[in-house]
């Protein structure tokens, strides 16, 4: 692509506002900034589009929008009229822009006869999940970027099911990009002609209810919070975003009377004033939420992201620190939970099954196995975990209990498709009730299944690599990996080199290559002799390469010192 020619074909533009174009104008001696800009479109993937906001073809902006809505709603369109009428789901989340974003896509789709089911104000994502479900529409799109920093947004594309878009159709939706004119195809219409004429119905409470109802339906130890109520003290922080209403209040219903928010963090803002990051998986974002948790001897810290899909916490521990866990320790937690909750409640099924990423603890495998429920991987992202749980459920093959990944994701139930921040919290605030009951905390639960299951621990490395230079060092990093495979990493012997991109595995020992059922997706893998796998594959919505160390030892430790060794190795890769 042309970059500079793009660059005068927006500039140019009438669809362009003045304020559009003055941004346009002042980067014109800068012809590093222009190609970053106009180099090409921001990439369609499976989880649609992520990028920082500007004005720009590489850029998250209303032209963008607008030209992604096109393509997704000329793919709409060719599954015929009775697909057509059943109509999209559109969400936003917080972030700036977001409900601007959300409103162009509704135009762009009522402009192309699509009804249109637009939720009135920023909601959750996984209430995006479940309108989609609950009202039979074909498809969802929520304008959000989770919890990227704040000059990012995104558009989340989901299919009939509610899970994020089928490559099949994700593939279609970026041919389609490619060819249309990101000006002259758009069709859309006026948004308060479209609203009068119902061709935009707004969603609110009935929706909320109606979510509400079957988050509610997972509780599976309601008395023991009431048991422990009048004492049980938590803390809670939406990060600004939108778990602010319905987190506190599925809390509320579960029983709680101590839900002590942090009002600072309760007002809905895009710039994330009181974080660097508004993401619960770094312990910096909770420090408003600590200092109340001390003062009021809080049980444990519980915060969404911006779009409510993710759930991080902080416990206490024995010398009164509040402690963040990973999103693979809450994963620990909550499948040793879920697992024996379904118990006492008499409803394990005989084929019971957990699901989780490959990247994410071999830990919950080993709960799992050893309470007699399997537990399978898949690729990194919740549409692969949704369309296993559909596969195995379909077939009678196992019924699903829980499915997560190691990024705070986790999914209950049978009502969304996605991460679930709202049920998470709700099942999370019952389990930590439950352990106090028995005297003790979430970090207290923890070691015990540690000393109970054996030690493991895992570290994620970001190689962050910004820019069109980023790009490049990202394809050349996987390319040179694959050219030459490792055979020993930080002086331990390669046991296994697995490639999902074309799904094979090969003994490093004998030479013998063999096949896996995974496949297809741009991730290497190396299975040490000392146990340990150490996985890469590139972020398919951030600029960098993440290298994931998976290990287990006889002591916590040990398990240290296995991933700071690593994680030198993991360092050297970005050169």
């Amino acid at each position: 692509m042309d970059f500079m020619r793009e660059y005068e074909k927006w500039l140019a533009s009438p669809a362009l506002s003045a304020a559009e174009k003055a941004e346009l104008d002042a980067i014109r001696s800068d012809a590093k900034e222009i190609e970053s800009r106009f180099f090409d479109q921001l990439s369609f993937g499976t989880a649609g589009l992520r990028g920082t906001m500007g004005v720009g073809l590489y850029r998250m902006n209303i032209h963008v929008i607008r030209h992604a809505t096109q393509a997704f709603a000329e793919v709409i369109l060719e599954e015929g009229s009775e697909a057509v009428q059943r109509g999209v789901a559109v969400c936003f989340d917080c972030r700036n822009n977001s409900d601007l974003f959300a409103r162009e896509a509704a135009c762009v789709l009522a402009g192309n006869g699509i009804p249109v089911r637009l939720f009135a104000a920023l909601r959750p994502t996984p209430e995006l999940s479940f309108a989609v479900r609950e009202y039979g529409c074909i498809a969802g799109i929520n304008v959000t970027a989770s919890h990227n920093p704040k000059e990012y947004n995104g558009y989340k594309v989901y299919w009939e099911d509610g899970a994020q878009l089928p490559p099949v159709h994700a593939d279609e939706v970026a041919r389609k990009m490619k060819e249309l004119d990101v000006f002259a195809c758009v069709k859309s219409t006026d948004y308060d002609t479209a609203v009068a004429e119902g061709k935009i119905v707004l969603l609110g409470a009935e929706t909320d209810e109606a979510f509400l109802a079957n988050v509610m339906a997972q509780v599976n130890d309601k008395a023991v919070v009431e048991k422990v109520a009048d004492d049980f003290k938590m803390v809670f922080t939406p990060f600004h975003g939108t778990g602010y209403q319905l987190i506190p209040e599925v809390l509320k219903r579960l029983g709680l009377k101590h839900v002590i928010c942090v009002p600072e963090q309760m007002v809905i803002d895009g710039d994330f004033p009181t974080v660097v990051s508004p993401n619960p998986e770094n312990p910096e974002g909770f420090y408003l939420a600590v200092e109340i948790a001390k003062r009021e001897n809080a049980d444990f810290i519980l915060g969404s992201d911006p779009d409510a899909d993710r759930v991080g916490i902080m416990v206490r521990t024995g010398d009164d620190v509040y402690q963040v866990l990973s999103g693979n320790q809450i994963g620990i937690l909550l499948a040793a939970y879920i697992i024996d909750a379904w118990k006492r409640a008499g409803k394990m099924p005989a084929n019971g099954v957990l699901l989780k990423s490959l990247v994410s603890t071999e830990m919950v495998r080993t709960i799992a196995e050893a309470n007699g429920l399997a537990c399978y991987d898949t690729f990194t992202g919740f549409k692969f975990l949704a369309q296993k749980k559909d596969q195995l459920e379909a077939a009678g093959e196992g019924t699903v209990l829980m499915a997560f990944e190691e990024s705070n994701g986790y999914m209950f139930g049978d009502f969304v498709r996605d991460k679930d921040a709202v049920t998470a919290s709700l099942i999370l605030t019952e389990m930590a009730a439950w352990y106090a009951d028995q005297g003790m905390t979430l970090y207290d639960a923890l070691m015990s299944l540690y000393k109970k299951y054996g030690f493991y621990a895992e570290k994620t490395m970001n190689l962050v690599m910004p820019g069109l230079d980023g790009l490049k060092k990202m394809a050349q990093l996987m390319a040179d990996l694959r050219e030459n495979p490792p055979v020993e990493i930080a002086g331990v012997a390669v046991r296994e080199q697995k490639d999902y991109k074309d799904g094979s595995v090969v003994n490093v020992a004998t030479g013998e290559k063999t096949t896996m059922e995974l496949t297809d997706s741009n991730v290497l893998r190396y299975e040490l002799a000392d146990g340990t796998s150490l996985i890469v594959r590139p972020s398919g919505t951030e600029p960098k390469v993440k290298v994931y160390v998976l290990t287990s030892a006889e002591t916590g430790e040990a398990c240290a010192e296995k991933t700071a060794k690593y994680a030198v190795w993991a360092e050297s890769l970005k050169g």
